[in-house]
């Protein structure tokens, strides 16, 4: 197919896809925050809340690898991390 044929769709420009990562990371890191605060005052263990600090500043991490131009792989640290906080928050609750 020729340019013309392809139609107009066009993704997102480095910059923007920097800028929407940073964005995501930030809204994660804000939304780990407010359940750290939650935490807190629940008076879950410790190491819950460990569990959540470690993910704000993975938030924070994710941040800076998108500024630095590494979006896909900030982007699969940020989700595994979650994935990880997640999964081990339910097992100490469990336990």
């Amino acid at each position: 197919m020729t340019s013309t044929q392809q139609g107009t769709r066009q993704g997102l420009t480095p910059r923007q896809a920097r800028r929407l990562r940073m964005a995501i990371a930030g809204v994660a890191m804000v939304a780990m925050a407010i359940v750290l605060v939650v935490r807190l005052g629940d008076g879950s263990s410790l190491q819950s809340i460990g569990l959540y600090g470690a993910a704000f500043v993975l938030s924070g991490a994710v941040i800076e690898m998108s500024r630095r131009g590494r979006t896909r792989l900030g982007m699969a640290v940020l989700v595994a991390g979650f994935v990880l906080v997640l999964g081990a928050d339910w097992y100490l609750l469990s336990v």
